[in-house]
């Protein structure tokens, strides 16, 4: 009861937060949750977003909406007043441009999401109004697979339920393997040009920003093991990506040149190989903020 205890109290195990799968978007946050793990607050809202409830646009509300994967959804690590959206609304919300007030910051990602998941989120629940879409990637969203649901409830990363208790959690997340996915390596073995594939649906969140009146950025981080120079496939999909923004009169922010500042420290901008450090953040989120009031700046 003692080990229980501890482990529900102190690291928050035995209520992870929890995935729904879908047919288009692959998987969600399950919506409405609020727990706590490793002492970080996590909350989802009903529209499975890792931000508060939506309310009523005014018409001096900055709505700013950030889709993405696990780097901009921050995980377990990352509490949720650190998330990136809310260091990104920190920095602007003091520098806001009229008619301006107030910033609500929305976030619909999941761990490992691409642009096929991301472009499908848009088509079941739309853009909430928001005065800018910013679209955050990784390097490797680029080469991303086809939207599933095959590992909700099955691999120990994407629970739906809650485990019985917090030792067997412990045990099976830990302890116990993964065991393989029938049909899960097929979508993961995709064929083709993948790259083309994400930078089409890259540009179906564009046309919808556009339809909505929103204005769109594109925002790309390096992995980091790019920082002193990417792979050559790498360099090739990136490029790709560069010239599709230019063609599209796209804001576009690489992240490489900025964290290549940070050199020989930059590793400090990162937890792993690939999410941020809180002080990652920090820098990405005022580099964010800094494109957003120029853009703003710009406009009127």
């Amino acid at each position: 009861m003692v080990v229980e205890m501890t482990l529900r109290v102190g690291f928050g195990f035995g209520h992870p937060p929890l995935y729904i799968g879908d047919d288009r978007i692959g998987y969600l946050l399950a919506p409405n949750q609020k727990v706590r793990r490793f002492g970080n607050r996590i909350e989802i809202n009903e529209y499975s977003m890792r931000a508060e409830a939506i309310a009523v646009k005014l018409p001096t509300t900055l709505r700013l909406f950030l889709l993405g994967d696990s780097l901009a959804n921050g995980g377990w690590w990352t509490d949720q007043k650190d998330v990136l959206s809310y260091r990104i609304a920190h920095y602007l919300q003091p520098n806001l441009p009229a008619p301006y007030q107030m910033i609500e910051a929305l976030n619909a990602s999941a761990n490992s999401w691409g642009p096929r998941n991301e472009l499908a989120y848009l088509d079941r629940y739309g853009l909430f109004d928001s005065t800018i879409l910013l679209l955050l990637l990784n390097t490797d969203d680029l080469f991303g697979t086809p939207p599933t649901p095959l590992q909700v409830g099955r691999d120990r990363s994407y629970p739906a339920q809650k485990p019985f208790s917090a030792i067997s959690e412990v045990l099976s997340r830990y302890l116990q393997k993964n065991q393989p996915i029938p049909g899960l390596k097929d979508i993961q073995n995709e064929g083709g040009d993948r790259v083309g594939k994400n930078l089409t649906a890259i540009d179906g969140i564009r046309q919808k920003a556009m339809d909505n009146g929103s204005q769109f950025i594109l925002v790309l981080s390096p992995l980091k093991r790019e920082i002193p120079g990417p792979r050559d496939y790498e360099l090739v999909a990136r490029q790709r990506l560069k010239d599709w923004a230019t063609d599209a009169d796209v804001p576009y922010l690489d992240l490489l040149k900025t964290y290549q500042t940070h050199l020989p420290h930059a590793d400090e901008l990162y937890r792993d190989h690939i999410h941020l450090s809180p002080l990652g953040n920090e820098l990405v989120g005022e580099a964010i903020a800094d494109v957003i009031l120029t853009l703003q700046q710009n406009s009127k």
